[in-house]
Parts: C-alpha cells; sequence; structure tokens
C-alpha cells in the first residue's frame, strides 16, 4: 500500500466506534505512555472519540484505504477553545489544532500520519487561521521527526501536565 491509496475524508458517525477501538489500541501500546488504569479520563476520550464531533468546529477525519478499512484518524478543532487541552493553548485566537492522531500498526511508516497532518493543515489555511498547534509526549517522539520536517517548531509556552505526563506544545505558522 503507498498513501496513492488512502483518502482523508471526515469520519462517519457509524465509523466512530471503530476509530475509538483503533484510538484506544494505539495509544495502549506506546512505550511509556500511561496505560489506561492511570489515565481512565483519557482512554475514556480515545474510545468514545467521536463525541468530540458533537461540539462546535470539531471533525474527526479518517484515513481509508481502497477497501474502505479505516487506517488512521485524527481530531481537527478550527477554535482551539474546544481543543480541550490542559495548558494555555485553548485561549490561542486566529488558531487551529489537532490532537489524537493514530494510525494503525499495520501501515505505520508508510506516510499516514503525514497525510492526516496535512489534511488538518490545509483545512487551518482554508479557514483562514494563521497558525496551527498540536501536543504530544515523549512516548511519541517518532512523529515529532515528521512535524519538525513539515515546519512545526516547539513552544515551551504550550507545555503542561497531564497528571504526571509531560506533553509538549508546537505550532506552525501559516
Amino acid at each position: 500500500m503507498n498513501t496513492e491509496d488512502i483518502v482523508v475524508r471526515n469520519a462517519a458517525p457509524e465509523e466512530f466506534k471503530a476509530i475509538g477501538e483503533l484510538m484506544v489500541d494505539v495509544y495502549s501500546k506506546l512505550e511509556g505512555f500511561p496505560n489506561a488504569d492511570e489515565q481512565p479520563a483519557y482512554y475514556k476520550t480515545l474510545a468514545n472519540i467521536g463525541e468530540l464531533t458533537f461540539q462546535p468546529k470539531t471533525e474527526l477525519l479518517v484515513a481509508v484505504n481502497t477497501g474502505n478499512k479505516i487506517v488512521g484518524a485524527v481530531v481537527y478543532f478550527s477554535d482551539m477553545k474546544y481543543y480541550g487541552s490542559g495548558g494555555s493553548a485553548t485561549d490561542e485566537k486566529n488558531a487551529a489544532g489537532f490532537r489524537l492522531l493514530a494510525v494503525d500498526s499495520n501501515t505505520r511508516g508508510r506516510g499516514i500520519g503525514r497525510l492526516l497532518t496535512v489534511a488538518c493543515i490545509k483545512k487551518a489555511k482554508e479557514d483562514g487561521l494563521n497558525q496551527i498547534i498540536i501536543h504530544s509526549t515523549k512516548a511519541m517522539q517518532v512523529a515529532w521527526k515528521m512535524y519538525d520536517k513539515m515546519g512545526f517548531k516547539r513552544s515551551d509556552d504550550l507545555d503542561f501536565y497531564q497528571g504526571n505526563l509531560a506533553v509538549f506544545g508546537f505550532r506552525m505558522d501559516l
């Protein structure tokens, strides 16, 4: 499979459960990332990922292959007040954000995370926003290289702790 076989689109409500299962699977397998017992509210959010779309200016994007199999997903926010993170990110104006990016472990390393990121950047530009904000943890450092290559810069002012977990902010000017 190459990324030419992948379509990124808005998720349909009937896909929410499968996307939630993918999210829980991906995040629970990250080395060094808290498990469901340590962060139960976070895993509940992952499992019920579609519920985030009930708030304004929030979209669940899904990457599907030609067989319509879900191979990745991400949540895009065109207004940071709905972003739902700790720290100062929800106070950012004229900014978009994305969170909870996950790629099926069987398709990792094939550019799907980049496709989802590019889709969010494109939406932010179409929305006429000045910047896009993301957060990541040390357990997700493999993605940091991708974000850096795409033009994201570390932003210490966006960092926060989720319980004992350090969460690091990044932003890209559009």
